[in-house]
């Protein structure tokens, strides 16, 4: 006997001692035929896996992704500063080179928010961002402005090497003339420029190169940046603000050691607030 399945409830029973030999051949060939063209039979609640490959083993790779730590890293405390460090550090960049929109780090979710576009017609003349595992006296990593050649994208970090130090005063509230003519900076909070005695809020910038950019990875100190690279860094913070009816004071440029000198300050006041308050 041999039964052909005529539907899925219905089944039909061949006497093959009445068939021909050939016929019946013919009989298999067909019912061979017509299962392969026949859709796949769908089971409910059951995905076919016929075309579905098993997954690869997870590896060292994946599974290092995982970790909490990598998912949720905050770019101030989770990126090491580096191990050359204060010469050459890694830097994560919030503001890309010719921007306009001002990002800055959310200190509480660790991640780049848009903090503002900026009210003059100007843009950030190179990389801006910070050094991971500093702090300042006013409660933020220190900032780092990092010349090369192409623009950043906001999130991302970069090993940069400082070449020297600007003395900003932020939010300057009082100006007056000092007796004495002395042209000095006051590390905490107070400026002396050009006989006028200026209060405010110290943010002092690194100038720092970036180290893996062949253009510019050989300067060692900001006295080697030709004269209008300067200025136009000057001229940036000071009007970047005077739309929005704020002043900034910028003193004279300072050599490599002050930068030096600033970031090791930056990160010896990281260890002693940051990394104590923890572990009490």
């Amino acid at each position: 006997m041999f039964r052909l399945m005529a539907s899925e409830s219905e089944t039909v029973t061949v006497d093959v001692s009445e068939v021909p030999t050939i016929a019946v051949s013919e009989i298999v060939m067909n019912v061979n035929f017509a299962e392969e063209m026949a859709p796949p039979i769908e089971t409910p609640n059951k995905i076919p896996t016929a075309n579905y490959t098993s997954p690869p083993p997870l590896n060292e790779r994946i599974l290092s992704s995982l970790t909490r730590r990598s998912v949720a890293a905050h770019p101030w405390h989770d990126l090491e500063i580096g191990p050359e460090a204060p010469k050459i550090f890694n830097c994560v960049v919030e503001i890309g080179k010719g921007n306009k929109v001002k990002y800055e780090l959310d200190k509480k979710t660790g991640l780049i928010k848009v903090d503002r576009v900026l009210y003059s017609s100007v843009v950030y003349p190179h990389n801006y961002g910070f050094i991971p595992r500093t702090i300042c006296e006013d409660g933020d990593p220190i900032d780092v402005l990092v010349i090369m050649q192409e623009p950043v994208l906001p999130g991302c970090f970069l090993r940069a090497k400082a070449i020297g130090l600007m003395p900003m005063i932020d939010q300057v509230s009082e100006t007056f003339p000092f007796p004495d003519g002395n042209n000095f900076f006051f590390y905490h909070y107070r400026s002396i420029t050009n006989s006028y005695e200026i209060q405010g809020e110290k943010d002092d910038k690194i100038i720092a190169v970036c180290a893996d950019d062949p253009e510019y990875r050989h300067y060692n100190d900001i006295k080697e940046l030709p004269p209008h690279r300067l200025a136009e860094i000057r001229r940036f913070f000071e009007d970047y603000k005077k739309n929005e009816n704020k002043e900034v004071a910028v003193n004279d440029f300072l050599p490599s050691s002050s930068a030096f000198e600033a970031i090791e300050h930056s990160m010896t006041l990281y260890a002693d607030y940051v990394v104590e308050s923890l572990r009490r």
